[in-house]
């Protein structure tokens, strides 16, 4: 890539210099730690304020919400749910990451795809699937004569449906987390174990399992994290079976009494943030001690053969995702075209008027949807234009502020999506400094918490792309004259363009169905499809809600297939199905 230049004047050329250095890193530094300022630093701090130094906050805060029994349950409840589902999660994932990133199964790409669905479907959709496939009001297990006599109880409104549906949705963390740990591992070690004779059980339990403890506890990290921010499935599952956890506490809290309890729930916000941080915390100290360090050049990803059992391998894959998969969304499809939940489906009784009341009678589910597709695709362009101005800033002079930047994306993201929530009300429920607007209960308020909590999504194909950029392309436009801004418009944005855009379309997935931020931040005309599906539910519309979360699935089942298919001509990495 070259320029042109022309002979200029000596003051011209001289005004074009200071203007670069006055204009060019320096004010998009400067822009990137406001908005750092502004999504993370400003809210979190609040929570903090307010926990810590308000009236009726400090130390007797903590105790008081501690001697609680409500808050001793829930608190005990977060914890226990957290803990073995995130157990259960690491034992599946992990075996699933072994199968798939060490065997020789067909269809590893679709294979991956399907077990990302797990993630990418919303925990409260989740939940209304499983719940309406095994109920006893199942219109699916009806149709098949095999329904639970009328008047039993759901067996997902129990301590174990939560922990079950926990476990489901965090099994893709720890796949993705242990595939990206095999693809780096030597192949070598492995060899030289099978020359010695080494069975594949051997070989697994002495060599590939030790080095991929550090990837395991990471994997359970992200894992209870997740699930101890999880919003969706305990208020449906654990509401009806007495089972509630921190987040539905301080949902039930601010929805019985507004924004009056701020104090109170800062405390609560305050817990989870440290038992999420402590739980990272942990993982990365126990990560280091089982660490091992690997030399030697990059070399092609280990395969171990499963031979005769290849077909049966494969065929339980399968019918195990099947299962996870299809049958609570068949079931789901079922209640959406029967009159009333309940009905038996029949080529009499089924109906699409549910479908239609939703998409074009309802107000608020076409208010929803709007609003849904507006936050998402503005939240994707958002994190997509800031992950490009903080991966330009990873060279020179601002590399230190532009990591510390990515630090607070991170934590944010590790942070449960509650206490951001929680953190933007409180943070900007009062008139903004000199603007004297009030952005709470608007769509900017769900917006910024959306940046806050899914940049880090965005920065990661983002910063894999600048990995892979040729230093000697700015070097070489800066000796032919480039200013900062011309060396971002003409080689930075080209180039990381596909990178970005993935990352946009990951971040719009999981805005898209996205409820724990916007339940306690939507407010009459900012209803998110998340939040609508979520009412219908709690409200006894099963069946709008059930043809709303069809939707939204075959919806967020297209945006997948879109980014499958630019993920054909991007790096290997980037998009986190196709190794």
């Amino acid at each position: 890539m070259t320029w042109t230049t022309r002979a200029a004047p000596a003051h011209r050329s001289g005004l074009r210099k200071v203007s670069d250095r006055a204009l060019g890193e320096p004010l998009m530094l400067a822009l990137i730690v406001l908005a750092a300022f502004v999504l993370f630093v400003l809210p979190l701090a609040a929570v903090g304020r307010l926990a810590l130094f308000a009236t009726g906050g400090g130390v007797d805060a903590f105790v008081t919400a501690l001697s609680s029994r409500s808050v001793q349950r829930a608190l005990w409840h977060s914890l226990e749910s957290a803990a073995l589902s995130a157990a259960l999660a690491t034992l599946v994932g992990g075996a699933l990451g072994l199968l798939i990133g060490l065997g020789d199964p067909r269809g590893r790409v679709a294979l991956s795809f399907a077990i990302l669905m797990l993630m990418m479907i919303p925990p409260h959709v989740t939940a209304i699937a499983w719940t309406q496939m095994l109920g006893p009001s199942s219109v699916l297990l009806q149709a098949l004569g095999a329904a639970p006599p009328p008047g039993t109880t759901n067996p997902l409104y129990s301590r174990e449906g939560v922990i079950g549906l926990l476990a489901l949705q965090q099994v893709p963390l720890v796949y993705l987390t242990l595939r990206a740990a095999l693809r780096a591992l030597p192949r070598d070690l492995a060899e030289a174990a099978r020359v010695n004779g080494a069975a594949i059980g051997r070989l697994l339990w002495r060599i590939i399992l030790p080095l991929m403890v550090p990837a395991l506890l990471a994997g359970y990290a992200l894992a209870f994290v997740s699930a101890l921010g999880n919003f969706g499935v305990p208020a449906l599952l654990g509401i009806p079976g007495r089972y509630v956890t921190l987040p539905v506490l301080m949902w039930q809290r601010l929805a019985s009494s507004g924004p009056s309890v701020l104090a109170d729930l800062a405390v609560l916000a305050t817990l989870i943030g440290v038992l999420a941080v402590v739980a990272i915390w942990a993982q990365m100290r126990l990560a280091r001690g089982w660490s091992v360090a690997l030399i030697g050049p990059p070399q092609a990803a280990l395969r171990l053969s499963l031979g005769r059992a290849r077909p049966w391998v494969e065929a339980a894959l399968w019918a195990a995702l099947a299962l996870a998969l299809i049958a609570p969304l068949l079931a789901m499809l079922a209640t959406a075209i029967v009159p009333t939940y309940g009905v038996v489906l029949t080529p009499q009784t089924a109906t699409w008027r549910h479908f239609h009341e939703v998409l074009f009678v309802q107000q608020v589910t076409a208010r929803a949807f709007a609003n849904s597709a507006l936050l998402s695709v503005a939240a994707g362009a958002g994190v997509v234009l800031l992950a490009l101005a903080i991966g330009a800033m990873q060279r020179g002079w601002t590399q230190g502020a532009a990591r510390g930047v990515i630090t607070l994306a991170e934590v944010a993201y590790a942070v449960p999506g509650l206490v951001i929530s929680v953190a933007f009300i409180i943070a900007f429920i009062r008139p903004l400094p000199l603007l004297g607007v009030s952005i709470y209960g608007t769509h900017w308020i769900i917006l910024g918490a959306y940046l806050a909590a899914f940049l880090a999504l965005g920065l990661k194909p983002v910063g894999v792309a600048y990995g892979a950029l040729d230093p000697a392309l700015q070097d070489a436009a800066r000796v032919s004259g480039a200013g900062f801004w011309r060396r971002f418009r003409r080689i930075d944005v080209p180039l990381i363009a596909p990178a970005a855009a993935s990352g946009a379309v990951l971040v719009t997935l999981t805005a898209w169905n996205e409820v724990t931020l916007s339940s306690i931040l939507w407010t009459r005309g900012t209803e998110t499809l998340g939040t609508v599906i979520f009412n219908y539910e709690d409200g006894g519309y099963s069946t709008l809600a059930a043809a709303m979360s069809v939707i939204s699935v075959v919806a967020t089942l297209a945006l997948m297939l879109v980014l499958n298919r630019l993920g054909r001509n991007l790096p290997p990495g980037i998009i986190p199905w196709r190794g």
